[in-house]
């Protein structure tokens, strides 16, 4: 029981500031997961961060905007860590809650951890059909539906650009009727896009002219690379994309003041969204 008591009090917090509200993406049976549902568990913080891994209930913790500034549109945020775990605070709520801020609705998304790709690719794309079956709910334009990641989850959010046709589970109800194709992506810092072995991009990140509007954004001393491979694809394919390149920064730092990469990429990430969001 003690073990359970710190992941609960992380939920409670979240449920907090987003009044409460908390979306469980699968109402049965969890596709291709063999543990039972449970909450969360929280590791040990590491450089102030807050992490939460073991995750078998895949859910949704939403950030409303105020009335009066409302934009109608929705991102799904998904945090980084390695697919071990979740940065679920720098990466997921701290983001959310600025842009609620901003106007905009945010859904920080729990993806299964650890080391469940196949089990994280259907959560995102389950995400995306969720969030677009409760657009009257949150007060949601339905073609204004995105994904944003950092890390690991950048790289899960650009498979969901290109993967979203693929059928990779079975209809749970009828929001699995709906498009999975989010209707723009933002990358920060995303992680191992790139085949190491013959420099190319992963094969499940397939690029085209369907593809959505695309913001990269990364640091030129990020130890994990820098997605020019990923950008060349777009600009082949004539998707719109921006790609901003900084000159330090490194790796995992969310929008957190100290780091030159975090104290900038917002801006330009607000500016993108306001142009390319109508």
């Amino acid at each position: 029981m003690k073990k359970l008591l710190l992941p609960a009090l992380l939920v409670w917090s979240s449920l907090a500031y987003s009044q409460n509200t908390i979306i469980k993406l699968w109402p049965g049976a969890v596709p291709g997961e063999t543990s039972p549902k449970h909450v969360a568990v929280l590791r040990n913080s590491l450089n102030h961060v807050k992490r939460i891994t073991d995750i078998t209930d895949p859910l949704l913790t939403v950030f409303k905007p105020l009335t009066s500034n409302n934009l109608h549109t929705g991102i799904i945020v998904s945090p980084g860590g390695g697919n071990k775990y979740l940065a679920i605070d720098l990466e997921g709520d701290e983001i959310a809650q600025w842009l609620s801020k901003k106007g905009y609705t945010a859904f920080v998304l729990q993806y299964r951890v650890p080391m469940k790709q196949a089990g994280a690719e259907q959560d995102i794309q389950r995400a995306v059909r969720l969030v677009r079956s409760k657009a009257t709910a949150f007060q949601l334009d339905t073609g204004k539906i995105g994904v944003m990641g950092f890390s690991a989850g950048g790289n899960l959010s650009a498979r969901a650009c290109t993967q979203y046709n693929l059928k990779l589970y079975t209809p749970a109800d009828t929001a699995d009727s709906l498009s999975a194709k989010p209707n723009f992506g933002l990358l920060i810092y995303p992680g191992s896009l790139t085949n190491s072995a013959d420099h190319q991009l992963i094969p499940e990140v397939k690029v085209d002219k369907n593809t959505p509007p695309v913001f990269i954004s990364v640091a030129s001393d990020d130890q994990y690379g820098i997605p020019f491979l990923l950008a060349a694809a777009l600009r082949e394919s004539k998707v719109p994309f921006e790609l901003h390149v900084y000159p330090k920064g490194g790796h995992g730092y969310g929008l957190r003041p100290g780091n030159p990469a975090a104290e900038t990429w917002p801006a330009l990430a607000l500016k993108w969204l306001k142009q390319t969001v109508k």
